[in-house]
């Protein structure tokens, strides 16, 4: 298993000891983890999760969301393309379907939220330009 090193700091022993840049392997991840490790903002986290349908992460009894290391690999995909590749929402989403190999199958609650998601943005749009 190997691990991305961020940098060292000194113990009081004298020896070093390594911070890593990555959580430890586990199964689930918190937001706050998968904001750390993707260097993106929680409310970053939250947007894409409504833009792109195939992140979908899981959300606890308590409600928060759980992120699996495939969610984490998709959303570190998602950085690269807007950031990197200079791609637009809609272009990161459709080079992203394209790789998966179309569509990935969702609880019909998430393509819901998608939908009544993108509904809503086009009535403010339109209540937006009415007097």
């Amino acid at each position: 298993m190997t691990q991305d090193v961020a940098e060292t700091e000194t113990l009081t022993s004298g020896l070093p000891r390594l911070k890593l840049k990555r959580p430890p392997e586990r199964m689930y991840y918190s937001i706050a983890e998968v904001s750390e490790e993707t260097q993106l903002k929680p409310y970053v986290l939250r947007f894409w999760e409504k833009e792109f349908p195939m992140l979908h992460p899981k959300k606890n009894r308590a409600g928060k969301r759980i992120y699996q290391r495939k969610d984490i690999d998709v959303l570190l995909r998602i950085k690269h393309l807007l950031y990197q590749e200079g791609f637009t929402i809609d272009g990161a989403r459709t080079r992203l379907r394209a790789e998966i190999g179309g569509d990935v199958e969702q609880p019909i609650e998430v393509k819901v939220k998608h939908e009544l998601g993108l509904i809503r943005r086009e009535l403010e749009a339109i209540a937006a330009v009415l007097p």
